[in-house]
């Protein structure tokens, strides 16, 4: 018997590609990324938190297609952090604020030294079509599908990601989430950062993972 074929990284994954800003898993999916920012929760007045409870309420209770939570913790990198802080136009001219942001700088990397400071970075993966299938619906199976074809499911695919991307937003800017959509680039980075073993994100691999759905949606609203 001639020596078994042992197959490549890339056969083992599920990604096919990145056109645009669109990504294409092996076997007919499609998807999109949005980076989700999040806000000081404590820092809010009361009635300013019953606001946000109620709309993130209505934004679940009003999902017509799942999302998937990733949820990445990493180091911060102080030097990006302080670097922003360094070159804000209101430190040129003034002194004083310019003494506290050197009094601030001091702080913060004494602080890096006795602890490890950790940010969180919140994304939305967004499915194309029904429970994230879009071409497997009355058609042949992608690989029987001619080059028209995948075409077509693409353009459609991307269409769709682009109108739920976009709801999607609103509904968060609707009580004070800000977002934006990764681009093609960014969401390779992120693919790639997600392959690590301690940044495993087994959902955005596969399919699995912390998704919401209906079923979900409805005993959230029960408890």
């Amino acid at each position: 018997m001639g020596a078994k074929r042992m197959a490549s990284v890339q056969d083992l994954l599920p990604m096919e590609d990145v056109i645009g800003d669109v990504l294409c898993l092996r076997g007919g999916d499609y998807r999109a990324a949005l980076e989700v920012h999040s806000i000081n929760f404590a820092l809010k007045s009361e009635a300013e938190q019953e606001g946000i409870i109620a709309g993130y309420r209505a934004f679940l209770n009003a999902l017509p297609h799942p999302l998937q939570v990733l949820v990445r913790i990493l180091p911060t990198d102080v030097e990006v952090y302080l670097e922003t802080v360094r070159r804000r136009p209101a430190l040129r001219g003034d002194d004083m604020l310019r003494r506290l942001a050197l009094d601030h700088e001091s702080f913060v990397r004494q602080l890096a030294r006795e602890r490890a400071l950790l940010e969180r970075r919140f994304f939305l993966i967004v499915p194309a079509g029904l429970e994230g299938v879009f071409e497997h619906r009355g058609m042949r199976w992608p690989w029987q599908n001619g080059p028209k074809d995948v075409r077509r499911n693409l353009e459609a695919a991307s269409e769709q990601l682009d109108f739920r991307c976009r709801e999607t937003a609103q509904s968060l800017a609707s009580f004070g989430v800000s977002s934006r959509r990764l681009s093609g680039d960014e969401v390779m980075q992120l693919w790639g950062d997600c392959l690590r073993p301690e940044a495993a994100a087994p959902g955005l691999l596969g399919g699995r993972g912390p998704v919401v759905t209906a079923r979900k949606r409805k005993e959230h609203n029960d408890d």
